[in-house]
């Protein structure tokens, strides 16, 4: 298929043992997001649509979902500016629930690796405009639909977090089937 992309693991972001909230918090989402581009790392693309039964996941798939789930959090629900690329353009009604999951075997791992960037960087700009006005407090814009309750940036950055830790667990398990990477 194509290229595989690289990431140097010595190079992936530690978060400080000490520091602040914003700083423990910052530092810990960007290890975990450093996480999973260590684990697609060095695959074709046909490695990164590998699944490992009995999961339809994929390492392309996760990188793709995970980029989703940036936009989601900081342009959907905290800044109410719809999706980013290339989700805005999908009618999410016509599509099945894992579309991002399969849509991501057409991509070749440059362009995950791309999008998933792209939205990284999107989010860590309205995180530096949200801090810079609020702080940790900042609310979003859109409500929760199930307490009627704003988010603020605290709890979006902790659940970021939970969300990539999860997800970092599947990428090692199918890292681990598709060539015995572990770590």
């Amino acid at each position: 298929m194509s290229e595989a992309q690289e990431f140097d693991v010595d190079a992936r972001t530690e978060a400080p043992l000490h520091g602040s909230e914003v700083a423990v918090l910052r530092g810990s989402l960007a290890y975990q997001r450093d996480t999973l581009r260590w684990k697609c790392a060095g695959l074709t693309g046909e490695q990164l649509a590998q699944r490992c039964p009995p999961t339809d996941m994929t390492l392309g798939g996760l990188m793709k979902h995970l980029a989703l789930v940036e936009s989601q959090w900081f342009d959907h629900w905290f800044r109410d500016a719809g999706y980013a690329p290339p989700f805005d353009s999908v009618d999410w009604s016509l599509v099945e629930d894992n579309w991002e999951f399969e849509s991501a075997r057409d991509d070749t791992p440059k362009e995950l690796r791309v999008l998933f960037d792209e939205a990284v960087s999107r989010s860590d700009a309205v995180i530096d405009e949200a801090l810079a006005r609020g702080g940790l407090d900042e609310e979003s814009v859109l409500k929760s639909p199930k307490t009627g309750e704003t988010f603020t940036l605290r709890w979006i950055l902790v659940h970021m977090i939970e969300e990539y830790a999860r997800h970092n667990g599947h990428a090692d398990l199918i890292r681990q089937s598709i060539d015995g990477q572990t770590g």
